[in-house]
């Protein structure tokens, strides 16, 4: 991410929490450039497409869309269909299909090319779903449920393979890093699963998950909300209600850096810039923060949201 105070047109920040709103920002100011309602529910998660211009949020029985730039205060196409929360959402890397995963047990594949809203693909376990990704070879979905286990869905062979990093303990959020090489999960007891994987290509599914040195850690003293790693891959952030974010060496755990703020309550969710420089976080006192992660400040604060912010979606490109 350039610096701060200089302008940043490739750069993409969204919020979206309790309040029934999603708010775009001037990442560099500060300043919201944008709000459009989601009237029917809190917003759950929220992703972008990899070129930027399509917004997917995910809340109660649904999934909205919304275009990035369009002047429009509504969503642009709705999905339907889904009993419950959705819990997480994400893309296709050439925008082809949309993934998400719920509290009804069932992962989805939308057809985003496709006239129909239904889902064209599911796959459905007997538990409440909490988190998913996509694995960069965009063949094998990996979701989590709350009953401690990670499933990795192989959507070519219609094969799915289990693990159970911590059996009977929710599955907060997991992450895949940017290489396909590590699987990161935490858990509701603050607890960080790092795993070495492999066997995941587009002609075979031997799925085999190493827990890495010192895996599993306990990497807070509360809830486990969020898990993603840095896109060099050697890093992780966490996020948690114990009001802090965490940073992580990828391959020995090490505890990096704590950042904390007197004002910030539960941090739902944050995310590496992606020259690793800053991170993003978004709290349940309604402020979402932008952090130097060299000396662990607040650099810049977006201040709207009039209830708990519970998603983010960024996108960034380096100066």
């Amino acid at each position: 991410m350039s610096a701060p105070g200089s302008s940043g047109s490739n750069v993409i920040l969204a919020t979206g929490g309790y309040d029934h709103t999603i708010r775009f920002w001037h990442a560099h100011t500060g300043v919201c450039c944008r709000t459009v309602q989601h009237p029917d529910s809190q917003v759950n998660a929220l992703a972008l497409n990899s070129s930027k211009d399509t917004l997917a949020a995910a809340g109660y029985q649904h999934i909205r869309l919304y275009e990035v730039n369009s002047p429009n205060q509504q969503h642009d196409k709705s999905y339907e269909g889904i009993s419950k929360n959705v819990l997480g959402v994400g893309f296709h890397q050439d925008s082809r299909w949309m993934y998400t995963a719920g509290e009804d047990g069932t992962a989805r594949i939308w057809d985003l090319r496709a006239n129909s809203t239904s889902s064209q693909k599911s796959n459905q376990v007997n538990c409440p779903l909490s988190s998913i990704c996509l694995h960069p070879n965009q063949a094998h979905l990996v979701f989590s449920d709350q009953n401690g286990s990670v499933f990795v869905w192989d959507l070519r062979a219609d094969k799915t393979q289990k693990i159970c990093p911590d059996k009977g303990t929710n599955i907060v959020a997991l992450d895949i890093d940017p290489e396909g090489v590590y699987l990161a999960c935490v858990t509701s007891k603050g607890v960080l699963h790092v795993y070495s994987i492999s066997g995941l290509t587009q002609d075979s599914m031997e799925f085999k998950a190493t827990p890495t040195n010192f895996s599993p850690t306990t990497a807070h003293s509360s809830y486990g909300l969020k898990v993603r790693f840095s896109p060099d891959s050697t890093l992780l952030v966490t996020a948690s209600a114990d009001k802090t974010v965490k940073t992580w060496t990828t391959s020995d755990l090490g505890l990096v850096s704590t950042f904390k703020d007197e004002k910030q309550k539960w941090v739902w969710d944050a995310v590496f810039s992606l020259d690793n420089e800053h991170i993003i976080s978004a709290s349940s006192d309604g402020i979402a923060r932008l952090w130097s992660v060299h000396d662990k400040t607040v650099r810049r604060e977006y201040i709207g949201h009039q209830k708990a912010i519970t998603a983010l979606a960024f996108a960034d490109s380096v100066a």
